[in-house]
């Protein structure tokens, strides 16, 4: 019998079980996903192998959660799911350097070989066969592996110095990989961890690239020769990567829902294993500390392995202090346009023509001008000007062509609203946010983009005419467009917001309406009603132009296999080009005047020269420890990065302005002008070149904008006898007052008469 005592009891251990019951749920549901960083080196004797003290470290803060990835190279340690209080638990461990929360990252979406020099001069760059020797390992969406650009015809056995495997998953066997594709896997378990299982009725849970964006960037880098390759017939010719003897090894951590940096470093850390000898990410997650920035920190390893990495910039300019991927051993990429455009006119009533571009192909719009309606007056929506999903009444814009605003949501899909709504055709006008930039898609239907001053134009038209009416002609391919290359608008820019001594972006490549190959699961707009299915498509990013400069960084990897990851990218900055062929200098495409070091770093990518570069600013992995240390790191932070213990000697005095940069950024407090020795300021900045070709003398020569800063070089002029002789020199910068701008550019150049090893100059007020 059970007494009101005892039915008491058990209510409150009833309750008491629901209670913790709920409290595990609760903390559960707020668990995220962290990764772990742990000093190897603390690691207790009592424990044989280091992932039995990583396994016992997590079991003491939570019994229930589970290691997702085991990190060996690019990190020492581990990631998994925490609620806030375990991670602050582990956090506070011995041996524990740092308990990282997850980010976030998102990718930063065939004449370029004639355009770069490549094809008249073939025989300049030499694809020996140490260059088939050379592996790019691109982290993205993964590969299409029936693309032509991955044919590995005329290829030799793959490198023995190959450790990677060819992962199998959906749609996807160990037969889809080649001599040309020679490694493919996929992470997945991060994403997983987050937002649960991969839908693999719209993605495959493999290798296979669903989604375009890895195929095209793998073989902008380095893909094979197809000849006639075209969109449309758009851009129609020979298409070819950068290095097209090159290896690649694809590894997918981008899905639907994003890229996390539990996958990526997973990626980095299989990378490395591999034996890849470049790393290309055009992905990127905002900035910070390099001590908490997992891709940095894994590009460190990579870098101490003899691997270049390169990043793209980001898709966030024209504003300044928008670059991502900033750390000083990561080659960061911005995009500029190439000489060849798609125009296509929006030729209104009033017999004005309207310049645009477009590279639709299908049913052509009658032969005659048809009724022209902006979208804001074919909506009820207060953002009806944007043409987004459901916003437009299908009654006033049946049978005309719509002119819609850029903006928000993404510009084919604008073309699919106003299709679906039975529209016949789009103008795309450009607001204040992307000015006079055009960028061509394939559209869904009849559709050009024109810039901001047309669009405006074009408005006016409709408002003040009572029967307003437009047709668009399509021009096809035009080639030997001139300015070009000019520094792309979104293209993001400098300062380096987390360490402004460092300049950023470091150089351009071509980004902008860009032929490469394509996935066959999607169509080229990328839209899921885009029925279409292409083998190459043209699209716009820095994630364009970063695997430019990762299959030139391998051409030079090829021909100078002793050549460090530094020596290399300096290799690429020094011989970029800043000037026309007329002289004049290059234009930033959002304000239409001169850009500048923090636009185009040290300038857009000349592969020819930098294969002979005559001088290079080296730099090893103790270099770049030193510069951590006059950023005032702990040794903790510094181990964070370098997974080992590195002691900043407290009797030196470290500099960031001493790092051995190919590049000078020199920032000012305006506080400390005039405080120095006789009212000036006086900031040094030393330098190391190494001699990579004959002997020679060079001269110095500086070029400054500025009047109130005075820069000078000693000694200025540096002997070189014998290859790989190191000879080093100081610039002095002299500031006397405020400059008339908010920034200063000038420019460093050593000559020996057949080489100019040139740096770009920024300097900079706070």
């Amino acid at each position: 019998m059970i007494t009101s005592k005892s039915l008491i009891t058990l209510l409150l251990l009833g309750l008491c079980h629901v209670s913790l019951a709920a409290a595990e749920a609760k903390q559960k549901s707020e668990r995220a996903t962290y990764i772990v960083h742990m000093d190897k080196s603390e690691m207790p004797t009592s424990f044989e192998h280091h992932t039995h003290w990583y396994d016992s470290s997590l079991k003491s803060v939570s019994d229930s959660a589970r290691i997702i990835y085991t990190y060996n190279n690019a990190i020492h340690g581990f990631s998994t799911r925490l609620s806030p209080q375990e991670a602050d638990s582990l956090a506070a461990q011995p041996g524990i350097l740092s308990v990282l929360p997850e980010l976030r990252y998102e990718l930063h979406t065939t004449r370029t070989p004639e355009f770069l020099g490549l094809g008249q001069n073939a025989d300049l760059i030499p694809e020996s066969d140490s260059a088939s020797d050379v592996v790019i390992g691109v982290l993205d969406t993964g590969a299409w592996p029936e693309s032509k650009s991955f044919d590995d015809s005329g290829l030799g056995p793959v490198p023995d110095s190959w450790k990677g495997a060819c992962e199998t998953g959906t749609n996807f066997t160990s037969s889809s990989c080649n001599k040309k594709l020679i490694g493919a896997r996929y992470f997945y378990n991060g994403y997983e961890a987050t937002l649960g299982p991969i839908d693999t009725s719209k993605e495959s849970k493999s290798p296979r690239d669903d989604d375009g964006h890895g195929t095209h960037t793998s073989t902008t880098a380095a893909g094979s020769v197809v000849e006639r390759a075209s969109l449309f017939d758009y851009a129609e010719g020979n298409a070819r990567g950068m290095a097209t003897r090159a290896r690649v090894a694809a590894y997918k951590v981008c899905w639907i829902g994003g890229c996390f940096s539990t996958d990526i470093l997973a990626a980095i850390d299989k990378a490395i294993e591999d034996g890849v000898n470049v790393m290309s990410m055009s992905l990127g997650g905002g900035t910070s500390d390099f001590y908490r920035d997992s891709v940095a920190i894994g590009a460190f390893a990579a870098m101490e392995k003899g691997i270049l990495i390169s990043c793209s910039a980001g898709n966030a300019g024209p504003s300044s202090y928008s670059l991502s991927n900033v750390a000083p051993w990561i080659t960061t990429v911005g995009a500029g346009t190439l000489d060849r455009d798609f125009p296509a006119y929006a030729s209104i009533g009033n017999g004005q023509n309207y310049s645009g571009v477009s590279l639709y192909r299908g049913s052509e719009l009658p032969g005659k001008l048809l009724p022209l309606i902006y979208a804001a007056n074919a909506s009820n929506s207060t953002n009806g000007n944007l043409c987004m999903m459901g916003t437009l009444t299908p009654d006033k814009v049946r049978g005309k062509i719509v002119l819609c605003d850029r903006g928000v949501n993404p510009r084919v899909q604008k073309g699919a609203v106003v299709k679906a709504a039975g529209g016949a055709g789009m103008v795309l006008s450009n607001t204040a946010a992307n000015g006079e930039e055009l960028v061509a898609d394939a559209h869904l239907l009849p559709a050009t983009s024109v810039g901001q001053n047309s669009g405006d134009a074009i408005k006016k038209y409709i408002s003040t005419e009572s029967d307003p009416t437009v047709t668009i002609l399509f021009e096809g391919t035009k080639v030997g467009v001139k300015p070009s290359p000019v520094v792309a608008a979104f293209s993001s820019r400098g300062p380096n917001s987390i360490t402004p001594n460092i300049l950023k972006p470091d150089l351009i490549a071509p980004g902008v309406n860009i032929l490469a190959g394509w996935s066959g699961a999607v169509g080229p707009t990328g839209l899921a009603t885009d029925p279409r299915r292409v083998e190459f498509n043209i699209i716009s990013g820095t994630s364009m132009s970063c695997p430019h400069v990762s299959g030139l960084a391998a051409l030079l990897k090829g021909a100078h296999p002793d050549w460090s990851p530094a020596a290399i990218r300096s290799a690429l900055m020094t011989t970029a080009y800043v000037q026309y062929k007329d002289g004049q200098n290059l234009l930033d495409i959002a304000t239409g005047k001169e850009s500048t070091p923090f636009d185009h770093g040290a300038g857009h990518v000349d592969p020819v020269k930098a294969l002979n570069p005559g001088l290079v600013y080296d730099l090893t992995a103790d270099d770049y420890l030193s510069f951590l240390c006059a950023l005032n790191y702990t040794a903790q932070q510094i181990n964070s990065v370098a997974r080992r213990k590195f002691d900043c000697d407290a009797s030196k005095k470290y500099s960031v302005n001493d790092l051995n940069y190919p590049s000078f950024a020199v920032n000012i407090e305006t506080s400390r002008i005039g405080s120095g020795s006789g009212g000036f300021t006086v900031v040094k900045h030393t330098r190391t070149l190494t001699n990579v070709a004959a002997k020679g003398d060079y001269m110095v020569s500086i070029t400054t904008m500025s009047p109130a800063v005075k820069i000078s070089v000693e000694p200025q002029m540096l002997s070189f006898s014998e290859v790989n002789e190191k000879k080093s020199y100081t610039v002095t910068f002299t500031v006397s007052s405020m400059p008339s701008d908010e920034n200063s550019f000038g420019r460093l150049e050593w000559s020996d008469g057949k080489h100019i090893v040139a740096s770009p100059i920024a300097i900079s007020w706070s």
